[in-house]
């Protein structure tokens, strides 16, 4: 088996206009995890992928600028002298 056919047969290709009048089952065969391609005339292809939305996780570097500390940052507060030896 060409890997050509071996990829075909792994996913699911559909012409456009074939994909134009299956449009909602073509979505739910892509929610359930299958590898679904729609192919226009000219050969361009155009993959159908479920979007999960998940928070992004964060960056390093992205609070840069956001968090400022003073110069007396680590001195003894004023209202825990009575604390302190």
């Amino acid at each position: 088996m060409a890997d050509n056919e071996l990829w075909e047969s792994i996913m699911h290709t559909v012409g456009l206009k074939e994909a134009a009048g299956r449009l909602a089952e073509l979505i739910d065969e892509a929610a359930s995890g299958e590898d679904v391609v729609i192919t226009r005339d000219d050969g361009t292809t155009f993959k159908i992928v479920p979007v999960t939305l998940v928070s992004p996780s964060p960056k390093f570097g992205s609070a840069k600028g956001r968090v400022i500390l003073t110069e007396d940052f680590d001195e003894p507060l004023d209202d825990f002298q009575a604390y302190t030896p």
